[in-house]
């Protein structure tokens, strides 16, 4: 069959998830066939331009005429946090798989309503995920491979941080990002959700208890003109920010493990650092997003002469994803975890399971952003995560 795909957004999101719904249909063998049939925007021009570019048969300005079409199997929703539970939630009862870029969404109690159409829609054969894209990079993937391997042992510890620096300017204007009304928080739950989502999918482990601190540096920034991205220019006034700029936070595993982890868009220097490090009683495993064709590996079985982190190039045919793309040393980059998302959904679509991550998993990540904030509201006093959620890996 073709599943015929409704993309509801078209920013910076929109682009990359197109690159993903045009590329893995050519590059993998995917079992049902994918037609990139609408993409859907306010504003006619802007949106009628993002389908001509990225490969969209057409263009729309109703989300909500878009998902009662007949001619439609898949919503892709890449707007902002505020929109993500109507939508989602609509979609799914229309009967229409759901691939909702994350957080899930801006509240835990909107992540829980989506969560429970989601379990209706499965009953009926309609699948949805979250968009944690950063799992489906090979070297990402291989690491918990490994760890379920065993080749670290038991997990002791994990240190995990997300690092940007596009908001150290304190000129950077206001755009929607720096809004808590759309965006429902700011580095955490922008940049920290994918550190959280990291250390669960590769230890399989939930996070179970927080403690925290969340800050806002630059309290105050120029209304937005325009923007494009994460970059934009200015308008006369200025707006208050009411989200958050660092947000650090220590977390408890639930296999006993301890957790340190950092989410800031004010790490000066610092474009894209998503770096995550196990550490467990047999050896450790690294990964940055900065060279994210690469594993560092800590092999602490081997012969004293012999002990040090050792580079592994995850670029082999028999590492996960890799055997449809290039030769081995030929890298991947940032787009290409987009085309491995598409893989996996239409998969799961095709075989009747669940996809991972799932919006119960998507929930579980939620509850933890929620812990934190409450954490930094009571001096960072312990809080713990509610944990019915069982993970998928």
């Amino acid at each position: 069959m073709t599943l015929r795909v409704a993309m509801i957004g078209y920013g910076f999101m929109g682009a990359t998830h197109s690159v993903g719904w045009r590329q893995a249909p050519r590059m993998f063998d995917l079992p049902d066939a994918v037609e990139m049939t609408v993409v859907v925007g306010r504003s006619a021009d802007a949106v009628a331009a993002a389908a001509e570019k990225w490969g969209w048969a057409e263009s729309a300005t109703d989300w909500r005429e878009v998902i009662a079409r007949d001619d439609i199997d898949i919503v892709d929703i890449v707007t902002p946090g505020d929109s993500h539970a109507e939508i989602a939630i609509a979609a799914l009862d229309a009967g229409k798989h759901v691939l909702c870029e994350k957080p899930l969404a801006n509240t835990v109690e909107e992540a829980e309503a989506m969560t429970d159409a989601a379990a209706r829609a499965t009953s009926r054969g309609v699948r949805s995920m979250v968009g944690f894209t950063y799992r489906r990079v090979p070297a990402v993937t291989f690491l918990r491979d490994l760890i379920a391997e065993g080749v670290v042992g038991t997990v002791q510890q994990v240190r995990a941080a997300y690092r940007q620096d596009w908001l150290v300017d304190p000129q950077m204007p206001l755009a929607w990002r720096l809004q808590k009304e759309h965006a429902g928080s700011g580095a955490l739950g922008d940049i920290g959700a994918h550190i959280i989502d990291m250390t669960q999918f590769v230890t399989g482990q939930t996070v179970d208890a927080v403690s925290g601190t969340i800050e806002t540096i630059v309290k105050e920034r120029p209304l937005l003109g325009s923007g494009s991205g994460l970059s934009g220019t200015a308008a006369e006034g200025f707006g208050e920010v009411t989200v958050d700029d660092v947000a650090i936070f220590t977390g408890r595993l639930s296999g006993g493990a301890l957790g340190s982890f950092e989410a800031t868009r004010f790490a000066t220097g610092r474009k894209n650092a998503l770096t995550i490090e196990v550490s467990g009683d047999k050896g450790a495993l690294a990964f940055d997003l900065e060279d994210l064709n690469s594993l560092q590996f800590y092999d602490r079985t081997a012969p004293d002469d012999r002990q040090g982190f050792t580079k592994i190039l995850v670029t082999e045919a028999v590492h996960p994803y890799v055997s449809a793309w290039w030769p081995a040393g030929h890298m991947l980059g940032y787009e290409h975890g987009f085309s491995h998302q598409v893989v996996d959904l239409v998969t799961a679509i095709a075989e009747g399971g669940d996809p991972h991550p799932n919006f119960a998993e998507g929930l579980s990540v939620q509850r933890v952003l929620d812990a934190v904030e409450r954490s930094s509201e009571n001096d960072s006093a312990w809080v713990r995560v509610a944990a019915d959620v069982a993970l998928g890996r």
